[in-house]
């Protein structure tokens, strides 16, 4: 991956980050070894996050759009409580057989449905309220997946969206994704329905809480 800080202050904040379960250390080699595009993996920095945010939030309904190989999910689902529903919008057959693996071996994996499908026609068929929902898909999509997704979560809940400096390209943008995360940001900013902060954690983490 490209590195938005000093490469070796990167590796230190993941070496002072709590581990993750074997079973997810074990998931991000199969993903490594089997997998194209393994750097699509959230990796410790972001997985920890998502764990300590859902842990601290214990959401009872949460929703994923774009889950790969399932190191988000089940890094959301560890801090979920037993009775939390995960749903995971993925539209690779061959990620989600994957994922599915591991969920069969996690005490977490009750906690997740899987929904084949492009997250926005899987969309229109929820309904809310959501408690919480991680964003990590298709980057055109990003402002349609949070204008939804605002409209279902109640209030209280949080809306993470990853991959919101898009490797600093927000900065100058030249394509479609970089105009629409630019833009995805500054309406987040701008909603007197929302808080967010911005985080510079690997790519960016966009965490943002509705008011009302």
């Amino acid at each position: 991956m490209e590195y938005l800080v000093n490469e070796a202050v990167e590796d230190y904040a993941f070496l002072n980050t709590s581990e993750e379960p074997p079973l997810l250390t074990e998931l991000i080699s199969a993903t490594n070894e089997t997998m194209g595009w393994p750097q699509k993996l959230s990796g410790r920095l972001i997985g920890r996050t998502l764990k300590m945010l859902s842990s601290i939030h214990q959401p009872k309904r949460a929703l994923e759009i774009g889950m790969f190989t399932g190191y988000s999910a089940l890094s959301i689902a560890e801090g979920m409580p037993e009775d939390g529903k995960l749903i995971c919008c993925e539209t690779n057959p061959r990620a989600i057989e994957f994922a599915k693996t591991f969920f069969d071996r996690s005490e977490h994996g009750n906690k997740i449905e899987v929904i084949f499908g492009k997250a926005l026609d899987t969309l229109e068929t929820l309904e809310g309220p959501l408690d919480f929902t991680f964003i990590d898909a298709d980057k055109r999509s990003y402002l349609n997946y949070y204008l939804k997704v605002k409209e279902l979560t109640r209030p209280g809940g949080l809306i993470i969206l990853d991959n919101v400096l898009w490797s600093g390209k927000v900065l100058q943008p030249e394509s479609e994704i970089d105009d629409t995360l630019v833009e995805t940001n500054r309406l987040i900013a701008d909603d007197p329905d929302m808080e967010n902060v911005f985080l510079t954690v690997r790519d960016g983490l966009n965490v943002v809480r509705k008011i009302r």
